[in-house]
């Protein structure tokens, strides 16, 4: 596998969450940094989001930011961010987070993280991309979707190819060694796939 030089992340803004969450997430950031790998995430500042800023900022790394100008106008962007590009849609910034990014990388997150690490997994599936995913499933926080994945399998929504298409985690100091072991995802795969 070629070298990352970037990796994305999706991750929640709450910040009411257990610390342990908030840990996990300054340490990859931190990791990350020190492997000199630039992080691009949607350059929130609070939350999870924030967290991993702080982490990359510690190393002096390099974290950039990909935001709609309507987050920017209701002062939810991250000013520490090393740079920022200012989208207009939803659409728009994890479209460029992906590419911008060797890999992929989803910590715990609410409705919003859901939602771009499964559209992230459909590009994947459907070829758009071939970047390893991997979920970081701190304290089982991402069991229910994988049973869900699972239940896909059994009742034939979804090839058992396609679990290959992330790897899955427990914690941060895991993400690197599992990017590097993602085997290639390749269009065969895609058509060797189907029902």
């Amino acid at each position: 596998m070629a070298k990352v030089r970037s990796i994305g992340v999706f991750c929640a803004s709450s910040s009411q969450v257990d610390k342990s969450y908030f840990e996990q997430a300054f340490r990859l950031g931190q990791i990350l940094a020190d492997h000199g790998i630039e992080v691009v995430y949607g350059d929130g500042g609070l939350g999870l989001m924030g967290e991993l800023a702080r982490g990359v900022n510690s190393r002096n790394g390099l974290i950039t930011g990909v935001i709609p100008q309507f987050m920017v106008d209701e002062g939810w962007n991250n000013p520490k961010s090393s740079r920022t590009h200012i989208v207009q849609t939803m659409h728009e910034r994890k479209a460029l987070i992906e590419s911008l990014s060797d890999a992929m990388v989803a910590l715990p997150g609410g409705i919003g993280t859901y939602e771009e690490l499964l559209e992230c997994m459909t590009w994947k599936q459907l070829g758009l991309h071939t970047k390893p995913i991997v979920i970081l499933n701190h304290k089982d926080y991402y069991t229910p979707l994988l049973k869900c994945f699972d239940k896909m399998v059994s009742e034939r929504f979804l090839n058992a190819v396609y679990k290959q298409l992330y790897t899955v985690v427990s914690d941060a100091e895991d993400v690197l060694p599992a990017i590097e072991k993602t085997q290639a995802w390749t269009i065969m795969t895609r058509k060797d796939a189907a029902f």
